[in-house]
């Protein structure tokens, strides 16, 4: 993930705001306005030559399922989503959820685990307005990009059902719901002992 830059996520996170396809208005009327004609095209043609917009006939640009995939895939764990962004510079909590276009409280939760397993740190940025607290990446953060599934597999099956048990009790759902799926995955747990 490292090869994306910070212009590269705003570009496509334009691209999502407008459902996947934007214009050079869109552009104008967005802080990307900022560039300049000679770097916005210089941007616009890196994303298309890494594949990660397309050209449309028309001149508007839509955003590719390869670019999509990388930060906003619901099959992609939250957890390496937050790496993926934090992987490009740090950033405050609302930037993260904003780019990931997920819940603020859930996305602080989320952080809260990654801090405690100490693959993210905190660090507070004195600004205009007060303290900000910045999120950024530590080395063990990218090694867990680097090979997501490594953890899974020194778990042993009982330590994977507790923690999705966990997971599913912080889900924002009625507690009849809760209840079945927990009461499958106790059923799961007892049938693999």
């Amino acid at each position: 993930m490292s090869n994306l830059g910070t212009l590269d996520l705003e570009f496509l996170y334009l691209g999502i705001k407008k459902n996947g396809t934007f214009n050079e208005k869109d552009i104008e009327e967005s802080e990307l306005k900022r560039l300049g004609v000679g770097r916005t095209l210089d941007e616009l043609a890196s994303l298309k030559e890494r594949n990660l917009i397309l050209m449309n006939n028309d001149g508007t640009f839509t955003i590719t399922d390869t670019a999509k995939n990388i930060f906003w895939d619901h099959q992609v764990p939250l957890r390496i989503k937050i790496l993926r962004i934090l992987d490009i510079r740090a950033f405050p909590l609302e930037k993260i959820s904003t780019y990931l276009n997920e819940d603020e409280k859930m996305v602080f939760e989320e952080i809260e685990r990654l801090r405690k397993e100490q693959l993210i740190m905190m660090s507070p940025l004195r600004t205009d307005a007060g303290l900000e607290k910045m999120y950024e990446i530590l080395d063990a953060g990218i090694a867990e990009l680097e090979n997501p599934h490594k953890n899974i597999q020194h778990k042993n099956k009982n330590e994977l059902i507790d923690e999705l048990i966990l997971q599913i009790k912080e889900l924002s759902i009625s507690d009849e719901q809760k209840n079945t799926i927990l009461d499958k995955i106790t059923q799961i747990k007892e049938q693999s002992k």
